[in-house]
């Protein structure tokens, strides 16, 4: 007999880290940098896509000829505005105390991230998460990110546990419906900007305003260790 045994696999950006916004922004000042004009919002409703289908999806958008010189300037522009960004990164609330809550309970966790480790470098670091001590899996080390369920696969397979009897927490539809490609269940925050709804609809089958509320609830959603 098969004995399930929760495990959490934790999307990065808007639902660790307060970061969303700072990607947005770092979007725009790469976009505009190679003269690319498009609005804020349409960039946020791509954030959480691994940083190259992002980048095609936008110039799909404004009908310009797609290069791949163009798409890796972007990615570059982008990471390096993003670091530079005025306004730190900060953990969002109860992050941290999520994180060590299962750490005390003995509930294993990972991170799974579209970012390069480049730009995850700082959220982890405003988490105090070491990625030698913590699986860490960033769009580098697979072949397709978000929507496509490898980040979380992946993730899985480090921890040593079965997909199916992991949580997947993310802020955006594209973490929910890797989830669900996974055949892992999803549950969304609304920390990252997207509405109840729409992460319902997507797969989340919980919905939380922030970590702070995911570990107010964790009892809905965790077997007992």
């Amino acid at each position: 007999m098969r004995v399930a045994r929760t495990s959490f696999l934790f999307d990065l950006d808007g639902t660790l880290v307060d970061s969303v916004y700072q990607h947005v922004m770092a979007w725009k000042e790469a976009l505009d940098a190679e003269g690319i004009p498009l609005s804020i919002w349409r960039i946020h409703r791509k954030i959480g896509m691994s940083g190259g289908l992002f980048a095609r999806m936008l110039l799909r958008e404004t009908g310009l000829e797609l290069d791949e010189a163009r798409l890796e300037r972007l990615r570059h522009l982008h990471a390096a505005a993003y670091v530079r960004q005025p306004v730190a990164v900060r953990p969002l609330p109860g992050a941290i105390e999520l994180l060590r809550y299962l750490d005390e309970a003995g509930i294993a966790w990972a991170i799974a991230t579209s970012g390069r480790m480049e730009t995850a470098k700082v959220n982890l670091d405003a988490l105090g998460v070491d990625p030698a001590r913590v699986p860490v899996i960033t769009r580098d080390m697979v072949k397709h990110a978000k929507p496509d369920p490898d980040l979380f696969l992946a993730a899985a397979d480090r921890l040593g546990v079965d997909i199916r009897d992991s949580l997947v927490v993310g802020d955006s539809i594209w973490d929910l419906l890797a989830a669900q490609r996974a055949n892992a269940l999803g549950i969304g925050l609304l920390s990252g900007g997207y509405g109840r709804e729409e992460l319902e609809r997507a797969g989340g089958f919980r919905v939380y305003d922030d970590p702070a509320d995911l570990l107010l609830h964790i009892d809905e959603v965790c077997s007992r260790p």
